[in-house]
């Protein structure tokens, strides 16, 4: 069965980085448009990157959030089947759990609703 799988987090200080994986499996992935999202407790889930399938070739086809852009990447090794969220800077208000996801379309969106495959997510603490 499709499933995505994230790894990578951990617990970090301020100003440090770390890079979170989505190894996908059951399926090819590469003509899906990924994302990443987050949820912090108590918080509603949060767009933080997508990026659109590998069949796209223009260069703007990463998106971010307004609190990560500049400081987050989002990128994808279609060899792998996997999608990256490099994270550098990181800030406590960060600490979230974060959430890789799919759907079947070229075109990347930033509302979770739009997303029809979830990871189970991965914990990133950044401590201040």
């Amino acid at each position: 069965q499709a499933q995505l799988v994230e790894s990578g987090g951990g617990l970090v200080q301020a100003g440090g980085s770390l890079r979170l994986s989505c190894a996908a499996s059951g399926r090819t992935f590469s003509n899906y448009a990924m994302g990443w999202f987050r949820q912090a407790p108590g918080k509603e889930r949060e767009f933080v990157a997508a990026i659109s399938s590998s069949v796209v070739t223009i260069s703007s086809s990463a998106y971010y959030s307004a609190s990560v852009k500049g400081r987050f990447t989002i990128s994808r090794d279609k060899a792998k089947n996997t999608v990256y969220l490099q994270m550098n800077s990181l800030k406590p208000e960060d600490t979230a759990a974060y959430f890789c996801a799919a759907r079947p379309y070229v075109v990347a969106s930033t509302a979770a609703y739009d997303y029809n495959y979830w990871g189970q997510g991965t914990q990133v603490t950044v401590s201040s």
